[in-house]
């Protein structure tokens, strides 16, 4: 089925009423949270996206000796990664730090730890008293909270109304300055992140009082539902009419799904793909989108990795994204255009494919310069040598001469390391560094991939918040195919000459075959300049696929450890158990078993190799269909119980088990390992390998 959609009747003029221009109130910050509408015209009054963070200081230049130097809030760097020393440490090790300074008006719009200690004194406007003095962690993830407490605001529930992940959104805007000092010991974590604003002088801002939390309750009400369920909760502010798509593509060919001959903006695209192998579609059928008739796209990306998913479909809710389990995604960047757009897919593939969808269309955008147009570009780099030390580099994610704002990158990688613990397998150590304009020195620069992206401690833990999300991790912890996005909606970054956003590529162990796809997504003016080029076929065809029989490594937070296939080692005769082959499993195996009752058991015959105490682990698939399992060594049940439910996707995870509260004693020889299931009919027990690691 093919289907062409041209409007010819008047489009539906938009209503929407942007902020008004003028004062900066920490309510028309709020209300700018959830105004997608908002990004696509140049910000007025205009400002600039900086960051504080404790960065190692060593880096200073590119082409200098330690740009890629990682010790950023550990504990004993060698330089103090912070402004200024402001009290040198006393016997007990506590000192005074400066963390952030501003001189001019301004917003924190961003704040962001993994961990730190010690406490921080926040002064706005240059007042003796501080507006927030207490506990560094409290700041940096709950700030709304302790404010909203204090006045006695705070609802049932609300404690992380604005705390996404390890990151806080809630702004708080200065009139004249800003000074953080930070007070703690710098031999223990101080990780941190602080974004800010920074406006023209002569821009009226209303600082940020406590009050503000009663003051601008309805705002904070309002903005609360959109940030924590975008799909549930965010509706267009603008009527706008539905345009249907459902097109057959062809291997090979190019349709068209939409095509708009009036002024108008594009609210909400969603699109669905089908296939008889979903995955290959979403990463071969190339979504392209031409504004105003430009003779390049403006958007070129692969369909699902368009909507910062991939490869394949995993299910995540953000503001700008949404990607639901049945596929269908939804895309909320607002896309306005002059007097024509068209929108199109392109398959690289081998296979016809099916596209349906929509599009909500309204009129011209009110008010204000001209918007811009809406950019999405893709671009992968595969069989990278990734590693750290002199191996890392810096991988570039945007480069752009023109006027325009940065909302947003996503990343898809295919990480093939053999070590199945992130201590080893960690591909994300590399900070962000973006510089804006006439930075000699990156406006941001941070302290690893994962901080950027909202988390810490490379976490193989799925989530998903308004402005960032970790949709699909396969595991072992960081190994397989990972994806990660985020949008810069509050703290997104405008250009006025040019911007240049590199992502450092540190690898814990030297890997080779590392596939890295990375999109960014900006609003620009046409005469914007990007280091982009079309999208080759060949692009499309690696970075599918995991090395086939791969084999643990007993390396990183794994050495010592000595492994067990699960299949080579089941006991005959196990009940309801068999060996399935597939690319994710370690030696291209595992043991699926379907118990039949809660208490079923399966054994395991492993061989140890001498006397000692052992920590006994288990990686096991977790699934839609996983069931809960124990671990039975010499008649004592291990803990804690391993749960192998998912909802959606299928991964692979360790399990880490206590037995009679810590490691086991076990002899040489072969030793008999029993899994207890502790649920019954309808759920499965998915093992690929067992390790034990002598302690």
């Amino acid at each position: 089925m093919r289907r062409h959609w041209m409007f010819t009747a008047p489009l539906l003029t938009c209503s929407l009423t942007l902020s008004a221009r003028g004062e900066v109130t920490t309510g028309s910050l709020l209300r700018r949270m959830t105004d997608m509408a908002a990004l696509a015209r140049f910000p007025d009054p205009p400002y600039k996206t900086i960051q504080f963070s404790s960065y190692d200081r060593r880096s200073v230049a590119p082409y200098v000796d330690g740009w890629y130097a990682n010790s950023d809030g550990f504990g004993g760097e060698p330089i103090p990664g912070f402004l200024a020393v402001l009290k040198e440490p006393d016997a007990s090790g506590i000192g005074r730090y400066l963390m952030a300074e501003v001189n001019g008006p301004g917003a924190i719009v961003r704040t962001w730890t993994a961990a730190i200690n010690g406490t921080v004194a926040v002064y706005l406007d240059g007042a003796d008293q501080p507006v927030y003095d207490g506990d560094a962690t409290e700041f940096m993830q709950r700030i709304y909270a302790r404010f909203a407490r204090q006045a006695s605001a705070l609802a049932a529930g609300a404690e992380d109304w604005f705390k996404q992940n390890m990151a806080c959104y809630f702004p708080i805007p200065f009139a004249k300055s800003l000074r953080i000092e930070w007070t703690g010991n710098m031999n223990e974590l101080h990780f941190y992140h602080i974004e800010a604003r920074t406006y023209p002088a002569g821009t009226r801002v209303t600082a940020f009082s406590p009050q503000d939390v009663i003051t601008y309750d309805t705002e904070i009400r309002s903005v609360h539902p959109v940030l924590a369920s975008p799909d549930g909760s965010y509706a267009p502010s603008v009527e706008c009419r539905q345009s249907d798509i459902d097109v057959e593509v062809g291997p090979g060919a190019r349709e068209e799904l939409l095509r708009i001959e009036e002024p108008g903006a594009v609210h909400l695209l969603t699109l669905k793909v089908e296939a008889d192998d979903v995955r290959a579609a979403l990463r071969q059928a190339i979504l392209k989108g031409y504004f105003d008739g430009a003779p390049h796209p403006q958007i070129e990306a692969p369909v699902g990795d368009f909507f910062g998913s991939g490869p394949g479909v995993a299910p995540y809710d953000s503001l700008p994204m949404t990607v639901r389990p049945d596929g269908s995604m939804a895309c909320r960047f607002v896309m306005p255009f002059a007097h024509s757009a068209v929108f199109a897919v392109d398959n690289r593939g081998t296979q016809t494919i099916r596209v349906t969808g929509s599009a909500e269309v309204a009129g011209p955008l009110e008010g204000g310069e001209s918007p811009m147009h809406f950019h999405a570009k893709w671009r992968v780099d595969h069989d990278l040598l990734a590693g750290g030390g002199d191996m890392a580099f810096d991988l570039p994610y945007l480069m752009a001469r023109g006027k325009g704002v940065l909302v947003g990158v996503a990343a898809m990688i295919l990480n093939p390391s053999g070590i199945p613990t992130s201590g080893g397998n960690w591909w994300g150590e590399g900070d962000e560094k973006v510089w804006v304009d006439d930075d000699v020195f990156p406006s941001l620069f941070g302290t690893g991939s994962e901080d950027y992206y909202n988390y810490a401690w490379s976490w193989p833990h799925l989530f998903a918040h308004a402005y960032c999300a970790q949709p699909l991790d396969t595991g072992p912890d960081n190994r397989g195919f990972c994806a990660n996005n985020r949008w810069h909606i509050l703290d997104a970054l405008p250009f006025e000459q040019n911007v240049a956003f590199f992502m450092e590529l540190f690898h814990h162990t030297p890997t080779p075959g590392l596939t890295y796809a990375r999109a960014a997504y900006f609003y620009a003016y046409p005469e914007v300049r990007d280091d982009f080029r079309p999208i080759q076929t060949a692009d499309l065809m690696q970075g599918l696929e995991l090395p086939r029989d791969w084999q643990p490594v007993a390396a990183g937070a794994a050495r010592d450890a000595v492994f067990y296939q699960a299949e080579d080692t089941l006991v005959a005769g196990s009940d309801h158990a068999k060996v399935e082959e597939g690319e994710m499993w370690s030696a291209g195996r595992m043991v699926r078993w379907t118990p039949q009752r809660e208490g079923e058991g399966i054994a395991f015959d492993l061989d140890v190799p001498e006397d000692g105490r052992y920590q006994m682990v288990a990686t096991f698939v977790h699934s839609p269909a996983g069931g809960r399992v124990a671990p039975v060594v010499n008649g004592v049940v291990g803990e804690p119980a391993a749960d192998l439910h998912t909802p959606h996707l299928t991964m692979l995870r360790n399990a880490f088990f206590d037995i009679s509260g810590g490691p086991v004693e076990l002899k040489a020889g072969r030793q008999r390992i029993a899994l207890r299931a502790l649920s019954g009919a309808g759920t499965e027990i998915g093992v690929d390998f067992l390790w034990l690691i002598r302690r």
